[in-house]
């Protein structure tokens, strides 16, 4: 199956609009997909988008889903493991970054300060 992606040079995002809260997320986490579209239904596609929390965000459960994610933490702070009261997890600084397999459980996640992440989701075979 072709990747679903158009070409698309380098240009300029406008940050300041095209931003939506994900389905099943907190209303302080929102996305921005720049290229691509999954259909999770069907079990194909990928999708490239930036992930942004707002400061003091967490949620309370680990996801899980059918897809490889990539996962680049642009800025910011992203605490991962904590519990359903936002409290403990480890932090992670700007630069770190995470591959996950179909199936693997992660999260739940916070952010103390915000932050901005860049997520590559896709089924296998890309």
């Amino acid at each position: 199956m072709p990747i679903n992606k158009l070409h698309d040079e380098f240009h300029t995002l406008d940050m300041s609009a095209g931003w939506e809260v994900p389905e099943g997320y907190p209303s302080g986490i929102k996305q921005k997909i720049l290229s691509g579209a999954l259909d999770e239904a069907n079990r194909r596609g990928s999708r490239t988008r930036l992930l942004r929390f707002d400061a003091g965000t967490f949620t309370t459960k680990p996801f899980v889903h059918d897809y490889w994610e990539e996962v680049f933490l642009v800025s910011g702070d992203l605490t991962v493991g904590n519990d359903e009261a936002g409290a403990g997890g480890t932090p992670f600084q700007p630069f770190t970054y995470a591959c996950r397999p179909p199936g693997a459980f992660h999260g739940p996640f916070k952010s103390e300060a915000g932050c901005l992440l860049l997520e590559i989701h896709y089924f296998d075979p890309a």
